[in-house]
Parts: C-alpha cells; structure tokens; sequence
C-alpha cells in the first residue's frame, strides 16, 4: 500500500513557475513509476509528464513539454513537478500517481496504467 500526499499548489500568474511536490509512503517508493495528471474543471484528467523508478526515463505530454520537468528523489520518497512559463490553461488540479508496473511512453498516459492516486492540489494560473 503506497500513500500519495501532494502540495506546493496554489495561485501564480502567467509566466511564472511553480514546484508541487508528491510525498510517499512506504518503503519501495524506489520501486515505482511515477506519473503526474491534472484535471481542470469540466474536463477529463489528463496526462501532465512520468518518471520511471531510476529517474532515468521521463515522458511529457506535448502541452507541457519544454515547461514542465520531472524529477524525484527516492531518499525521501517524493516526485516532483517543476512547472515553468505557467499559463492559464494550465489550471488544475494536479494529481500524482504510482505504478506498480513500468511504464512504457504509451502506457505512462492512461491513468488506468496506475495503482496508487493521491488527493491532489490546486494551481490556478491568472491571466
């Protein structure tokens, strides 16, 4: 059992940068993919970006490619999504995921491909 508790949202204005970060529980967090989704309001969740459990391979979705960088720390047990030039529409909640399982570049963006969802939190980027 793995618990995901995410923090670091809040409220930034465009073209500004913001870090959230995903703290796990457990003592195999080395063990698992990592992925990160959001979900603005009326909208399906999303794919933001992955790591896999080295931190060697990252996969991004191509909205956020070029801005948004993941990485993690497996000494403390968190992932984190470094979030740059933010614009409006990326407003949302974002939620982190583990996986069980490796992820492949296909796989890494079905939230099905994930076992473990934390609560999430909220960045609101203003125009």
């Amino acid at each position: 059992q793995v618990q995901l508790v995410e923090s670091g949202g809040g409220l930034v204005q465009a073209g500004g940068s913001l870090r959230v970060s995903c703290a796990a529980s457990g003592r195999t967090f080395g063990s698992y993919d990592m992925g990160w989704f959001r979900q603005a309001p009326g909208k399906e969740r999303e794919f933001a970006a992955a790591i896999t459990w080295s931190g060697s391979t990252t996969y991004y979705a191509d909205s956020v490619k070029g801005r948004f960088t993941i990485s993690r720390d497996n000494a403390k047990n968190t992932v984190y999504l470094q979030m740059n030039s933010l614009k409006p529409e990326d407003t949302a909640v974002y939620y982190c995921a583990a996986s069980l399982t490796r992820l492949t570049w296909g796989r890494s963006s079905i939230p099905n491909s994930y076992d473990y969802w934390g609560q999430g939190t909220q960045v609101t980027v203003s125009s």
